[in-house]
């Protein structure tokens, strides 16, 4: 069974039967469900901000979260998390190959 690393490497279904065969052959990583649910204290460390975005990317951005059934802002906290992942990954390998 493969593991799904990111929420893109899951396709569009055009029915049921479709995405139940998706599923029987792969299964979400363990940190990508992680992130995916918001635990009772990330809520509570929740800080609001304000991000200016420009009006054609923003329609882009909630017709995907609408495509995938998400909250256009939880879909963007998903990306920021995943890209801050691989960011630590990324940086941690450089400094353990000196």
């Amino acid at each position: 069974m493969r593991a799904i690393a990111s929420w893109e490497e899951v396709p569009l279904f055009d029915n049921e039967e479709a995405e139940a065969d998706f599923w029987a052959e792969n299964k979400p990583d363990l940190r990508l469900m992680e992130t995916a649910v918001a635990g009772p204290t990330e809520s509570a460390e929740s800080v609001t901000i304000t991000l200016r975005i420009d009006p054609r990317m923003l329609a882009r951005i909630k017709r995907l979260a609408r495509s995938r059934y998400l909250n256009y802002q939880s879909m963007i906290k998903q990306w920021l998390s995943e890209r801050m992942e691989q960011e630590v990954r990324e940086s941690n390998r450089v400094i353990s190959n000196r």
